[in-house]
């Protein structure tokens, strides 16, 4: 005997679920990565966020670049998709938009969000990496290699 279909509202409910957060490559003219450190957090981030309701990777990219930093990206192609499982206090797993925003020409129009983060930096590629936590640190040099290759890097989550 088929099992019937359920409707669309209930088989809905039954599909599992991702959070989703976007970040952005900046560099400077010295090719370098603008790094920010979040005040709520023991590390520093590529600028960025989670997306909103009914908002699309690429606004998100854009919003959260102007929110954090006060700069208006001109948000490029995705560089890097990352998986990354649920783990401690996270219970679904997160999957990750890396866009390409560009060179900052002029570092000086950066205007911090006080509210949410401490500060910002301009670090060489490794450095950043550095900062980020290892399970995030590889999209640094992903996205170093898809902006140089023009071919965007998926980054399965590491056992």
């Amino acid at each position: 005997m088929t099992q019937p279909y359920l409707p669309p509202a209930q088989w809905y409910e039954t599909l599992p679920t991702v959070y989703v957060s976007v970040v952005v490559l900046l560099t400077d003219a010295d090719d370098q990565v603008l790094m920010v450190k979040p005040n709520y957090r023991g590390y520093w981030q590529i600028p960025g966020g989670i997306i909103e309701h009914g908002e699309a990777p690429h606004e998100t990219a854009e919003r959260e670049v102007v929110e954090e930093l006060g700069l208006k990206p001109d948000i490029g192609r995705l560089l890097v998709i990352d998986f990354v499982p649920a783990h401690g206090d996270r219970p679904r797993p997160m999957m990750n938009f890396l866009f390409d925003g560009g060179t900052v020409t002029d570092p000086a129009q950066i205007r911090v969000q006080n509210a949410e983060l401490d500060g910002h930096g301009f670090f060489a590629w490794d450095e950043a990496a550095a900062l980020l936590p290892t399970a995030t640190a590889a999209r640094i040099p992903a996205a170093r290699t898809a902006r140089a290759t023009g071919q965007t890097l998926y980054l399965p989550a590491q056992p």
